[in-house]
């Protein structure tokens, strides 16, 4: 497998296209797989997330680099965020129907379609999350963070609602039932007085 550098130098596209493929696509890779995955051991699961979201901030930050103009960190705002994220809509693997579909709100559609492939709401929430945890990890101020802007909440809650309509899937919640509370514990009788004995004057 080529390493990250070697992508980025080998790549002849444009500037912003030199991105790690394969980083931008595990994004997808990562959210869908996790779920079907049997749960893992604590430790493995933990450096997983660790190494996903190493990747995912060296693909941010390689982006940066080749924004033109480029941005540095400091200047990043939530409005770069959004950039960011529909940039990696080429990337993605997730039919998103439009409304003059057939297959609109079709969860399992038929027959293929000419809509466009789009990265997964899940996903696309799964990166912003490690993303904003790596900012502050890497120095960044949580009350400067792009990746918590009131704009990219709204994006991903846009998102989100499309691709629930589109798709005729919902990603709402489960609720969890409640567990009926446990009956009281059972009272306990007094004794009862015994009886006097015969030739025994009662009290």
């Amino acid at each position: 497998m080529a390493s990250f550098t070697e992508l980025v130098e080998n790549s002849n596209h444009h500037p912003q296209e030199k991105i790690n493929i394969e980083t931008v696509n595990n994004i997808e890779i990562t959210s869908s797989s996790s779920s079907a995955a049997a749960p893992a051991a604590p430790a493995s699961s933990s450096s997983r997330y660790e190494n996903q979201k190493r990747r995912d901030w060296n693909t941010f930050g390689q982006y940066l680099r080749n924004h033109r103009p480029p941005l540095t960190l400091s200047r990043c705002s939530g409005a770069h965020v959004l950039e960011f994220l529909r940039y990696l809509d080429q990337f993605g693997k997730t039919k998103v129907h439009t409304p003059m579909c057939p297959f609109y709100g079709h969860p399992n559609p038929p027959a293929p379609c000419p809509c466009p492939l789009k990265q997964a709401w899940g996903s696309l929430d799964a990166l912003v999350g490690r993303l904003r945890a790596a900012y502050e990890e890497n120095g960044g101020k949580p009350e400067t963070n792009p990746f918590g802007a009131r704009a990219v909440r709204l994006y991903l809650r846009e998102v989100r609602d499309l691709q629930s309509k589109a798709r005729g899937v919902s990603y709402e919640k489960k609720k969890k039932r409640k567990r009926p509370p446990p009956p009281p514990p059972p009272q306990q009788q007094l004794p009862l007085s015994s009886p006097p004995l015969s030739g025994e004057p009662e009290r």
